[in-house]
């Protein structure tokens, strides 16, 4: 289950007003960009444009960083969202490995074994992977190179996995054959503006 598209708009608003920042113009980017994937490879656009409007829906609940992913799974699941709780913890982790996630290890024990019971249960689909990729060329002015992206990441928090680095390469070009064409021309990197 997941929610309609207004729904899914309405629902990342009230977050921004909660806790302000980029992620809601990030957010919009990735969704953009699930769309015009999905659109050109036989996904449902419209679920691909939801799971990446609410992926860091944890967000809503304050500055945390692995704790964004507990928080977004919790949240969703309790409002019978479990497609959009799965992507809340899938995004994070192309490789399932919880020691790479890049930020902050801020959650209590319960939290943590939240996250690693459910990853190891996960197994990855198309949407899961697409959200991934989408997560990896989003910033919150519009798209972004791929490798700028995570550079900005390993700039910012000065660790970035090299195994998740090069899963979010593969999953590119994953994609890119799936679509015959340049990610970047899909989603027309040169001209989206998120808002």
């Amino acid at each position: 289950m997941y929610p309609d598209r207004k729904e899914a708009e309405r629902l990342l608003c009230e977050a921004e007003k909660m806790n302000p920042g980029p992620w809601g113009d990030h957010s919009r980017t990735a969704a953009h960009c699930a769309e015009c994937i999905a659109l050109r490879c036989g996904m449902d656009s419209d679920k691909a444009y939801v799971l990446g409007l609410l992926h860091d829906i944890g967000r809503r609940f304050g500055k945390r960083h692995l704790g964004h992913v507990s928080d977004g799974y919790s949240y969703m699941m309790s409002l019978g969202y479990d497609e959009v709780a799965r992507v809340c913890l899938s995004h994070s982790f192309n490789n399932r490995d919880l020691n790479a996630y890049v930020g902050d290890h801020d959650t209590s024990e319960e939290e943590t074994k939240l996250i690693a019971d459910n990853l190891n249960k996960m197994e990855m689909d198309d949407y899961d992977r697409l959200i991934q990729l989408c997560d990896s060329i989003s910033g919150s002015e519009g798209v972004m190179d791929i490798i700028e992206r995570m550079s900005d990441v390993k700039r910012r928090y000065g660790f970035y996995d090299q195994d998740k680095w090069d899963a979010n390469l593969k999953l590119k070009e994953y994609f890119e054959s799936k679509i015959g064409m340049d990610v970047y021309q899909a989603t027309d990197k040169e001209n989206y503006r998120p808002g």
